[in-house]
């Protein structure tokens, strides 16, 4: 997808209110993924559900995710980061993608055998109506000022939601309908989407375009763009 900027519209001070937005909804998604992945592992454990402990897992890479923009936008100048943090957000992609598949696999040929969890539907229903807020204004944010790491991580953000809704469907079916396969089948998808959404931050890399725009030493151009 291409990422054009405004910033040539920007002063330095609305780059500074960009920047604290960015650490701010960083901070606030850190913190959720935190608590997320601590009440999803202990209630996926107790009720033996490899989708809760996948939804996780999925919440520990969130985090990874996020304190790479986090470390970016620490620094006096994120634009010198922003390499690096591209490619942190895209192997957190890629794990996720791996984990999930995997987990998928099991849950379909018998091996996962998840039980009800009450505690999993309310985080999975809190989480949808979470995620999706934190990953516009992120994604929002991060275009205007010109980040590409910052919309990947709002990528990575609604990814979160499409697993909460498949996990929250997966556990009402597996709860009133006994079928444990659903959220596998479901959860293939969000492999496949965070398949995509890590190669497009990967090779967001070569995308030099905002971050020279950061900087103010060049204007950007209208056919320009960046893969995130």
């Amino acid at each position: 997808m291409a990422l054009h900027s405004d910033s040539r519209e920007l002063t330095a001070e609305r780059r500074d209110v960009l920047q604290r937005r960015i650490r701010l909804v960083v901070a606030i998604t850190i913190a959720w993924n935190v608590i997320e992945a601590v009440v999803a592992l202990v209630s996926g454990g107790m009720a033996s559900s490899a989708a809760l402990l996948g939804f996780g897992l999925d919440s520990v890479v969130e985090v990874l995710s996020a304190a790479a923009v986090a470390w970016q936008f620490a620094a006096p100048k994120p634009e010198a980061r922003e390499r690096v943090a591209l490619r942190v957000i895209a192997l957190s992609f890629f794990g996720l993608a791996a984990y999930v598949s995997v987990e998928a696999v099991a849950g379909l040929i018998g091996v996962r055998h998840p039980q009800h969890s009450t505690v999993g539907l309310v985080l999975a229903a809190l989480s949808l109506m979470v995620m999706p807020c934190l990953s516009w204004f992120e994604r929002r944010t991060g275009r205007e000022l010109g980040s590409a790491s910052a919309v990947a991580d709002s990528k990575q953000t609604l990814i979160c939601s499409y697993l909460s809704a498949a996990l929250l469907i997966g556990l009402a079916a597996n709860a009133l309908w006994g079928l444990a396969w659903a959220d596998s089948v479901a959860a293939l998808v969000i492999a496949g989407l965070a398949i995509r959404e890590g190669l497009e931050a990967w090779h967001g890399e070569a995308c030099s375009q905002p971050l020279a725009v950061l900087t103010g030493e060049r204007e950007p151009d209208s056919d320009a763009g960046c893969c995130a």
